[in-house]
């Protein structure tokens, strides 16, 4: 078998089983995106421009809430921030590509493409088509999310309105936090974050609570892994 198509088929089967939870999400999204009055392109066009299932729940919840335009594409760029990450991560491998291919594989580096890939990358630096490992996972994401998207959207469409279906946005967000409860410091974190977006709610102008909240909340982690690491 070709080596690049070997390499695709692994980034392919690799991210497969990270693809399960990814499913019920993007419904989700779709289902909700039409419950909030948007047409069914805008929501599709949303899951092809932005592709970040986090991000587009973000707006989502923003929009829903009458946040400024301003608010909320600041808010979208917190989120996806961390791809500015693996992008960091992954110029060790990359840096040698051509602008078109750093194109079109940055558009696909989602978290999960990403966790895959760096494992793969980890253990085959010296496969010079490696790229075709987060080619093909990063388009097996973008594929299954599309997908969901259509049918949440689809759902949505007969789905009446007063089951009220936007309260699903809150518990994929405690979906995602499921696993930090362990920690007590994450704890105190999402606490400090939760206070300050409620008191902040009514108080500070332009909806902007969530960045205050968030940039408060990151101050804390910042001060608690600095004192963890004094203690070691």
């Amino acid at each position: 078998m070709n080596i690049r198509i070997k390499t695709l088929t692994k980034g392919i089967v690799d991210v497969s089983p990270l693809m399960i939870p990814v499913v019920p999400f993007g419904i989700i999204f779709g289902v909700i995106g039409m419950e909030l009055g948007l047409s069914a392109l805008m929501t599709f066009g949303m899951s092809v421009i932005i592709f970040g299932g986090a991000s587009q729940i973000v707006l989502l919840q923003l929009f829903s809430g009458g946040a400024s335009s301003l608010v909320a594409i600041t808010s979208v760029g917190a989120v996806n921030s961390r791809h500015l990450l693996y992008g960091a991560v992954f110029s060790e491998y990359l840096s040698h590509l051509k602008l078109t291919w750093k194109i079109i594989l940055s558009y696909v580096l989602i978290d999960q493409a990403f966790a895959v890939s760096n494992t793969y990358f980890k253990k085959n630096k010296e496969n010079e088509f490696k790229h075709y490992h987060l080619l093909g996972a990063g388009f097996t994401c973008w594929t299954v999310w599309q997908i969901s998207t259509i049918l949440g959207i689809v759902l949505g469409s007969v789905v009446p309105e007063e089951l009220g279906l936007s309260f699903t946005i809150s518990l994929t967000f405690l979906a995602l936090l499921i696993n930090d409860f362990r920690k007590f410091k994450n704890v105190i974190v999402m606490l400090v974050s939760g206070i300050i977006a409620t008191i902040g709610y009514n108080i500070i102008p332009f909806q902007a609570y969530i960045i205050v909240a968030a940039l408060s909340a990151l101050l804390v982690a910042t001060l608690l892994t600095l004192i963890n690491l004094e203690k070691k």
